[in-house]
C-alpha cells in the first residue's frame, strides 16, 4: 500500500489512527498497540502476502537472538551469529540474481534460475534489528515483550523505506500514557509534514519522472545521449530522487507524529552542501548514523591514523552501497566505491588545507565548493538509477559530449532565430515526450525543484501560524495529485 493511494489516504489511516486512540482509551495500551501490530502487517502484507513470511521469520529469530546476546558466557558467539545471519539474508536476496548473471556470462552455465524478488523493506528492517542485537548487546538487556518488539520493527509509517531507528528511541513513546491520547500539538505539526511530503511526492518528483524516465530507457536500449538529454535526464533524476525519497519520509515523520511517536530526521537540505563529507551527513541522516556507530567506529573510525582511517571510510561506503543493492545489479556497489573515493578526496584536501593554513573565505569559494559537490553527486546517482554499469558509463559519455553537443531541434523550432548559429542534432523523442511543451515542464520543474532545495527548512523548527499556511497549500495541491493523478506511482526506495 502506497503513502499516495487512496486506500491509504481515505481509509487505512483514518480508521487505524481512530481506532488506536478509541482502544487506547477503553481497553489500554497493551490493546491498542497489537491493533497498530495488526494494522502494520496488513499494510506490509498489500504489496505482496508472501514476503511476510520473510518478515516474521526476521522476527523470531532476531527476537530470540536479542534474548541470548544478553545473557551467558556466549554472549558475544551469539551477536556474531545473529548479525552474520542477517547480512547474509541480505545479501542473498539482493545480490544472488546479479552474481548468477556474471557467473552465467562468463562461464555459460545454464543453470535454470529463477529471478529471486527482494522482500519490500529489507533494508530497512534488516539493518534495525541488527542494531538492536548490538545495543542489547552492550546494555545487556533486551526488549522482553514480542508484541513491543514487533511494532518497533513494522509499525507501518517506516518498515518500508524508514527512517532507521533505534528501539531505545522510539519503544519508550509507546510506554508514555500520553500517546494514547490525541494531542492537538502533534496534529499541527505531522498534518503539515504528511502533506507537505505527499506534495513533493505528486507534484515535484512523479512529474519529473515520466518526462526522463524514457531517456533512461533509451539509454538501457543502447541508444546514445546527446549532452542535452544526457544532463536533463541527470539532473532530473537527482531532484527525482531526493523529492521522492525526502517526501517519503516526511509523511513517514508526519504519520508517527499522529499516532503520537517522534521518528528522527531524516534529511537536512543536503543539495546545500559544500563538500562530499557534508552532504553524506545530511542525505539519509538514520542510514548514516547506522554506519557510523555500527560499522565505521567498530573498523577502528579515525583513531589508528589518517591512512586507517581512508581504509575505513572506503569499506563503510561500500558497505553503504551494498546495502542499497536492488537484487538486479552491480551499479550499486560501484556507486558506494566511487562515494567511498570522493570522501578520501575530501578528506585529503580538508587536511591539505589545515596543514598549510589555506582559508577559503572569498564569495566564489563558497560557490565552487558546492557546484563541484552536487555535480559529483548528480554524476553519482547516474548509477543509481542506471540499469548497468555499461549504461551509467556510455550516459556519462553523452554528458561529457562523445555524442554531440548541439541544440536538439525542439528548442530550434521554439527559438528558430537560433539556427543562424547552430545547427539541430536531431529531435530528442525519448525525453520530455518529445515536444516543446515538455521541455518547458521538465526545465520549470528543475528551475522549481532548485529554488526548493536550496531554501528548505526543518519544518519542526517553523512557527504554528506558517504551519497553517503550509497545511492549506500543500493539501489541495497533495490531494488533487494523489486522487486524480492516475495509478500512483511507487517509491523510488521501495526497490531497496
Amino acid at each position: 500500500m502506497l503513502f499516495n493511494s487512496y486506500q491509504f489516504l481515505c481509509f487505512f489511516l483514518p480508521i487505524t489512527l481512530v481506532v488506536f486512540f478509541l482502544l487506547g482509551r477503553r481497553w489500554g495500551s497493551a490493546i491498542a498497540l497489537g491493533w497498530v501490530v495488526v494494522a502494520s502487517l496488513f499494510f506490509y502484507a498489500w504489496w505482496n502476502p508472501w514476503q511476510v513470511w520473510v518478515l516474521a521469520v526476521s522476527l523470531f529469530g532476531n527476537f530470540y537472538l536479542g534474548k541470548r546476546v544478553t545473557h551467558g558466557e556466549q554472549r558475544k558467539r551469539w551477536l556474531a551469529i545473529g548479525v552474520t545471519l542477517n547480512i547474509a539474508v541480505l545479501l542473498f536476496f539482493k545480490y544472488s540474481n546479479p552474481t548468477y548473471n556474471t557467473l552465467d556470462h562468463w562461464f555459460d552455465l545454464g543453470w535454470n534460475w529463477r529471478h529471486i524478488i527482494m522482500p519490500l523493506g529489507l533494508s530497512f528492517y534488516t539493518f534495525q534489528q541488527m542494531a538492536y542485537l548490538i545495543d542489547s548487546y552492550r546494555a545487556g538487556e533486551s526488549e522482553p515483550s514480542f508484541l513491543r518488539f514487533t511494532l518497533f520493527v513494522t509499525f507501518f509509517p517506516h518498515v518500508i523505506i524508514g527512517p532507521i531507528v533505534h528501539h531505545r528511541e522510539m519503544l519508550p513513546q509507546f510506554a508514555d500514557p500520553k500517546t494514547f491520547i490525541p494531542q492537538l500539538s502533534n496534529f499541527n505539526l505531522g498534518l503539515p509534514l504528511f502533506f507537505l511530503g505527499l506534495f513533493k511526492k505528486v507534484a515535484i518528483a512523479d512529474p519529473i519522472g515520466h518526462l526522463i524516465d524514457p531517456t533512461f530507457t533509451a539509454a538501457a536500449a543502447g541508444h546514445h545521449l546527446t549532452l542535452f538529454e544526457a544532463w536533463a535526464a541527470a539532473l532530473g533524476y537527482t531532484f527525482q530522487l531526493y523529492f521522492d525519497f525526502s517526501g517519503y519520509a516526511d509523511m513517514s515523520i508526519g504519520i508517527a507524529r499522529l499516532f503520537g511517536v517522534q521518528l528522527p530526521q531524516n534529511f537536512d537540505s543536503p543539495y546545500k552542501s559544500r563538500s562530499m563529507s557534508e552532504l553524506w551527513r545530511r542525505w539519509h541522516i538514520t542510514l548514516m548514523r547506522f554506519m557510523r556507530e555500527y560499522f565505521y567506529i567498530p573498523l577502528g573510525g579515525n583513531r589508528k591514523g589518517p591512512t586507517r582511517q581512508k581504509i575505513n571510510l572506503f569499506l563503510t561506503m561500500i558497505m553503504c552501497g551494498l546495502w542499497h543493492g536492488d537484487g538486479a545489479g552491480w551499479t550499486f556497489f560501484v556507486f558506494g566505491a566511487l562515494h567511498g573515493v570522493a570522501l578520501i578526496i575530501n578528506m585529503t584536501w580538508t587536511r591539505w588545507r589545515e596543514i598549510h593554513d589555506v582559508r577559503l573565505g572569498r564569495w566564489w569559494d563558497v560557490y565552487v565548493a558546492w557546484l563541484l559537490t552536487f555535480m559529483t553527486w548528480c554524476l553519482g546517482l547516474v548509477l543509481f538509477r542506471a540499469a548497468t554499469v555499461g549504461t551509467a558509463t556510455d550516459i556519462w559519455k553523452g554528458m561529457a559530449g562523445f555524442y554531440g553537443a548541439k541544440l536538439p531541434d525542439q528548442v530550434l523550432a521554439f527559438m528558430p532565430m537560433l539556427s543562424q548559429w547552430v545547427e539541430p542534432v536531431r529531435q530528442l523523442p525519448y525525453l520530455a515526450g518529445g515536444t516543446v511543451l515538455g521541455l518547458i515542464e521538465l526545465a520549470t520543474l528543475l528551475a522549481i525543484s532548485a529554488f526548493l532545495t536550496l531554501l528548505c527548512r526543518n519544518l519542526q523548527h517553523v512557527s504554528q501560524e506558517r504551519r497553517v499556511a503550509l497545511l492549506i497549500v500543500t493539501f489541495a495541491f497533495a490531494i488533487q495529485g494523489a486522487l486524480f493523478a492516475g495509478v500512483p506511482a511507487q517509491f523510488l526506495y521501495f526497490q531497496f
